[in-house]
């Protein structure tokens, strides 16, 4: 499947959550399927904290590395594109082509760098209500997201109850615990500790802190894997070429590395202070918010994921029983931690395909 990013811009103006606007604003998209003639055949992905638009496909006949969600999504796969018509889009904030603080800012000319404004999920989701409007959908058949993007979809639930007819939140929480709220702060505080930071105006200097942003994906991508996981494929061994060195440190330090040519800083920040904010429920009930849903939902946690154990997507379908809502919750079984939502499983595929083969769309 080749598919082709395109690049939608928005002229009205946006405000946001915690203060600011943005007056114009562009969306990097990706699509795969046909939208059916009464457009009710429409599907939402959204994305992880480092996730972008390119969920499938690829980008030319040689492209080595499909979309991050390749294996669920495309012609016979649970998400089928052969029935469904497939949004995938780059977060605004984002640095993979929607605007963020990688973009230049028309008010000066420079890039927005850590003067670009704080967004929230809640923007998120406004701003992806706008693309369904661009692309003429009114409801979509589902809004689904895995971590970060789990919480957009829940989100989505709550903000615009009557856009949406099923919600599938994978692999996430109804908000951030203490103890992930202190690892981002970690990740955050090994970027902005950087000497090459410059208080987030690195472009400026024409450096990046690549060091810190380095440190923030290890202690990150070990969060998103298990103990066990670990060990089976690491264990305690060293490199062939060196007793010095075991295998899991070479192995964080080269996801480090990779990480820094592909991210932004200022956004890394942005993204991460967005998932901790993330509190639908405030100091009030999760089922009471939950209450003003009208949509079906699926839940899918992972046996061995710590970082949003099955206890917080329990706590997810609790509140939606308590709300009265249909809700099929799924516990899959696999080491692979948190990672486990994007990784091919066949409990996993099961039980998502089977719910998505129930929706029911027009010819």
């Amino acid at each position: 499947m080749i598919v082709t990013p395109q690049d939608l811009t928005f002229d009205e103006p946006l405000s946001l959550t915690r203060g600011g606007q943005l007056d114009r604003y562009t969306l990097r998209v990706e699509t795969y399927g046909q939208l059916n003639a009464t457009a009710d055949n429409a599907v939402l992905i959204c994305h992880a904290l480092s996730g972008d638009h390119h969920a499938a496909g690829r980008h030319h006949p040689e492209d080595k590395k499909p979309g991050w969600w390749d294996h669920y999504i495309g012609p016979d796969k649970p998400i089928d594109t052969n029935k469904f018509f497939v949004v995938s889009l780059n977060n605004l904030g984002g640095c993979s082509g929607s605007t963020g603080p990688v973009s230049i800012d028309p008010n000066t000319g420079r890039q927005w760098g850590p003067e670009f404004p704080a967004v929230t999920v809640q923007d998120w989701v406004e701003s992806q209500a706008r693309l369904a409007d661009r692309l003429g959908i009114q409801t979509w058949a589902a809004v689904i997201g895995g971590s970060l993007g789990g919480m957009q979809a829940l989100q989505w639930s709550i903000q615009y109850p009557n856009r949406l007819r099923h919600c599938c939140v994978i692999a996430a929480a109804p908000k951030l615990s203490t103890q992930n709220i202190a690892f981002n702060e970690i990740a955050r505080q090994a970027i902005t500790r950087d000497p090459e930071f410059h208080e987030g105006r690195y472009a400026e200097h024409d450096t990046l802190p690549k060091s810190g942003l380095s440190l923030a994906r290890m202690v990150g991508h070990v969060t998103y894997l298990s103990d066990q996981g670990l060990g089976d494929k690491f264990g305690r061994n060293k490199q062939a070429e060196t007793q010095d060195t075991f295998q899991i440190e070479s192995y964080l330090r080269y996801q480090g590395e990779a990480f820094t040519t592909r991210f932004d800083a200022n956004t890394y920040v942005l993204m991460t202070k967005a998932l901790d904010w993330f509190d639908p429920a405030g100091n009030g009930k999760l089922a009471d918010v939950l209450s003003r849903a009208t949509c079906s939902f699926q839940v899918i946690s992972f046996s061995s994921d710590w970082r949003f154990s099955p206890d917080r997507s329990v706590e997810i379908v609790n509140a939606l029983i308590q709300s009265n809502h249909q809700v099929s919750y799924t516990c899959v079984e696999t080491d692979h931690g948190h990672d486990g939502f994007l990784l091919p499983n066949n409990h996993y595929e099961q039980a998502f395909a089977a719910y998505l083969d129930r929706i029911e769309v027009s010819a």
